[in-house]
């Protein structure tokens, strides 16, 4: 008997090895095999009769570690499924979904814990023949319980519980024996223990209202504008599956918010969530995903690799914030959380929500084609009206390290009225550039095609690219002056600006700079929301989910690094990027504002945005996609290619090409091989090359034969590292 097996190594394909006749390994269990000088453990994908290899030359399973599946067939199907679309290595791909502790050999189902018994001598003991007070207790305990008493149990006795127990075993009074992991109870769902008891808007009810009449496959777009109350759509209909007894599904784009998602979705809907993200350490993340596996935790919350998580009683999926990029990995296994999603719900016949203020035109071309469902929150929740947007237009305004008069002017009455402020820059760090005001030198990185930031605080320059990090150079290499200076404007800059503007003010900076600490988030949104902060300073982790009812002004800082971009996707960012920010302006019962300072105020894209009409923008976006033949019209695939050599990635694009080129169907078109707009990154020179067409399976098709002629052409790809990257959502 021939096993094929899934290993986690970067060759598109599983290995036969050989089994017994009278072995059963099932789909999905665990083994390790000899791979070349190696031992790996892999994932059986099948079995067969006849192997692919010379029958003389095929290894035999080395050890096996399960005798059932660790992945139930729906998931392990789905994962091959996702390996065939991003035409991703098997192997590579399942072992992206589980957790680090699994893919070594940890048994799913827990390590047995250890346990002591009273041997026969130590049932006979007589009590004033025991010496020691801890003894004394430890028989004490074993007698008061029939059963084999953990070792976590008598080590709470005392301190010094293990070299007594290690002192009794000696002596044969005690012996260890294996015993049933202890587990962390999970809480039973009660939905009713903190029903909230306002009513829902008729737009809120016929969304709930929807989603709860759903019977198998369907799938929903939430489109809600912020603040209007999606959040309790989510509760709603989370509530209805559990009370069928059924597990939901909540995927988040960031870390920083599944503490209030958690906390909210926990309270109202009484139960403990699994929560599952990087943050986590690798005994946490196998406690979530047990939980998860087993049935016990009822609700699932994770960002992206969540979406991989076993669930046998799913019964629903909620996307919350469809439209964000950090559901795209990119690097490795290049899926769309998004995108598996959808197909896991499908294929599971469950409902799922994708739920945006701002979808992604992917997700609002599907609902104009009938393919979703649209759902749609015009107003916002409760008495909150929306904020007032005002633009700044900065050509004609002095402005003190980016911040305008007008805009200091604002944040001073907020300060004095009590009010809370938030500043977005999506730039951390002090200052983008340190220039010699002498020789015109600029400070660059050394491995990437980019300028070093200047950190202040910490006095370091890095590269936001690489990692790379230095000390702040004294003088200038090029000419030894020391008239080096600081150009534009960094989270850090904006908090040192305001600390001597206005000065009574109580600030936060909120970025990954200060934040790098674990709970460093969770405590800032505790401060924000205990009103000991007056203004806060952030980045993108401040922009999307988050709800400030204190938060009466919101200032963009710097929307228009936005419109410089060639990313054919960079209006819809911006329109998305400053309607998330925006939204989180006066979402209780007090009027919000948003300033925006900008240098383009007639821009098509701020006027929607004041307009905030994202329907219209969302038609006239998609009209002039599909007039050029852009996405979700046409569908993308690159090929990226990097190397320490300068010329050696575009010279293995051309030859991928010339290859590609005889095996080109009707309607699929390669563009030329281009250097990356980043060429160079961590010391690597790297190129693209896009193929594209009319029809996924077309194009799917032809990747299929490629990538296979470039996986035998090694020889062509000699210090060459390659990838595709399906549905790119960046072409940088």
């Amino acid at each position: 008997m021939y096993v094929k097996i899934a290993l986690p190594v970067p060759l598109r394909k599983a290995f036969d090895y050989h089994c017994g006749a009278s072995t059963n390994l099932p789909r999905g269990a665990r083994v390790r095999v000899p791979f070349g000088s190696r031992n790996l453990v892999g994932v059986v994908l099948g079995h067969s009769e006849t192997p692919e290899f010379d029958r003389s030359k095929i290894r035999p399973v080395s050890k096996i570690i399960d005798h059932e599946p660790i992945l139930p067939e729906n998931l392990l199907s789905l994962l091959e499924w996702t390996a065939g679309y991003y035409h991703h290595p098997v192997g590579e791909t399942i072992f992206t979904a589980l957790p680090t502790l699994v893919r070594q050999t940890r048994s799913v189902h827990g390590e047995p814990a250890a346990c002591w018994v009273l041997t026969a001598a130590g049932r006979a003991l007589q009590d004033n023949s025991v010496k020691g007070k801890v003894q004394q207790r430890l028989l004490a305990l074993f007698r008061q319980n029939d059963d084999p008493v953990s070792e976590t149990s008598l080590r709470a006795i005392s301190a010094s519980a293990r070299q007594s127990l290690q002192r009794m075993a000696h002596k044969g009074w005690v012996e260890p024996v294996e015993c049933p992991p202890e587990t962390t109870p999970v809480k039973p769902a009660d939905t009713t223990a903190n029903v909230d008891r306002h009513r829902l808007n008729a737009d809120q009810d016929a969304a709930v209202s929807a989603i709860n009449a759903a019977s198998g496959f369907a799938s929903f777009v939430l489109h809600g504008v912020t603040g209007s109350g999606k959040t309790e759509v989510y509760i709603r209909t989370a509530r209805n599956m559990l009370e069928q007894g059924r597990q939901v599904l909540i995927l988040t784009p960031e870390i920083g918010l599944t503490p209030q998602l958690t906390g909210r979705l926990e309270y109202s809907l009484g139960v403990t969530a699994s929560v599952l993200h990087s943050g986590l350490n690798d005994s946490e993340r196998l406690q979530a995903w047990r939980h998860a596996r087993e049935g016990r935790s009822r609700l699932i919350i994770g960002t992206r690799s969540s979406i991989f998580t076993p669930a046998p009683e799913l019964g629903m999926i909620i996307v919350d914030e469809e439209h964000d990029l950090s559901y795209k990995q990119q690097d490795g296994l290049r899926y769309n959380a998004r995108d598996v999603a959808l197909m896991r719900a499908r294929r599971e016949g469950i409902p799922i929500v994708l739920g945006s203020a701002t979808p992604s035109l992917e997700s609002w071309a599907n609902c104009e084609a009938g393919r979703h469902q649209l759902l749609s929150l015009p107003q916002r929740a409760g008495n909150a009206q929306p904020p007032a947007m005002q633009f700044l237009d900065m050509r004609k305004t002095p402005s003190l390290d980016g911040l305008s008069p007008q805009l200091l002017d604002a944040i001073r009455e907020q300060v004095g009225k009590g009010e809370q402020t938030l500043l977005f820059l999506n730039r951390r760090g002090y200052s983008p550039v340190l220039y010699c005001a002498d020789c015109g030198w600029i400070a660059p990185c050394q491995r990437c095609d980019a300028r070093l930031t200047w950190h202040k605080r910490d006095r370091r320059l890095r590269c936001h690219h690489c990692g790379a990090d230095f000390p702040v150079y004294e003088h200038c290499p090029e000419c030894e002056g020391k008239n080096l200076t600081s150009v534009g404007e960094g989270t850090e800059r904006i908090e040192d600006s305001l600390q001597t503007a206005v000065p009574n003010a109580r600030l936060l900076r909120i970025d990954r700079d200060s934040m790098s600490r674990k709970h460093a988030l969770e405590n800032a949104l505790r401060l924000i929301h205990e009103r000991q902060v007056d203004i806060l300073i952030g980045t993108q982790m401040l922009s999307k989910g988050h709800h400030f009812p204190d938060v009466t002004l919101v200032a963009v800082i710097n929307a228009d690094s936005a419109l410089y971009s060639t990313d054919f996707r960079a209006p819809e960012r911006l329109f998305q990027l400053v309607t998330q920010v925006a939204g989180r302006a006066g979402r209780a019962d007090k009027p919000g504002r948003v300033l925006i300072q900008t240098a383009h105020p007639d821009n098509p894209v701020y006027r929607q945005i004041v307009c905030d009409d994202y329907p219209a923008f969302a038609d006239a976006q998609l009209a002039e996609r599909r007039d050029i033949g852009y996405p979700p019209y046409r569908y993308f695939a690159l090929l990226r290619a990097e190397s320490v050599k300068q010329d050696a990635a575009l010279q293995f694009l051309d030859q991928a090409r010339q290859m590609a080129l005889p095996l080109l169907p009707e309607g699929v078109s390669l563009s030329d091989a281009i250097p990356s707009p980043m060429q160079r990154r961590a010391g690597r020179w790297r190129a693209q090359l896009l193929a594209q067409g009319p029809a996924r399976k077309n194009l799917h098709a032809f990747l299929n034969q490629w990538l296979q002629k470039l996986d035998k052409e090694s020889g062509a790809r000699r210090g060459v590292r390659w990838s595709v990257d399906i549905d790119p959502m960046e072409m940088n």
